[in-house]
């Protein structure tokens, strides 16, 4: 499983959906929508300032997760983004692999 931040604004549409269906009703449709993707939702919270809601939580492959950000935001009531996280360990492997690389003007 993959680690991902979603991090989503609603629209016109979607915040009047929200305000008529409640917090609640909208973070169960978010954990259902990552759960039948095979997925786990670790935390979510609404906020307001540039985001209206952050959703923490693993999704099998960042494939699944491409396919949830087109069907969310193809449906048009919020502009949610999909962010990959990466673990302190996976960061040491990383630095540990050789890469080749020449900065411009060099």
């Amino acid at each position: 499983m993959a680690k991902f931040l979603v991090k989503a604004t609603y629209t016109a549409q979607g915040i009047a959906g929200l305000g008529k269906e409640g917090g609640t009703a909208r973070a169960e449709v978010v954990r259902a929508l990552i759960e039948n993707s095979g997925g786990r939702v670790e935390t979510l919270y609404f906020a307001f300032g540039e985001y209206d809601l952050y959703v923490v939580g693993d999704l099998p492959d960042t494939v699944t997760a491409a396919a949830l950000g087109i069907a969310v935001r193809a449906a048009g009531g919020v502009d949610a983004r999909v962010v990959p996280l990466i673990t302190p360990e996976e960061i040491d492997a990383a630095a540990q692999l050789p890469v080749m690389y020449q900065p411009p003007g060099r």
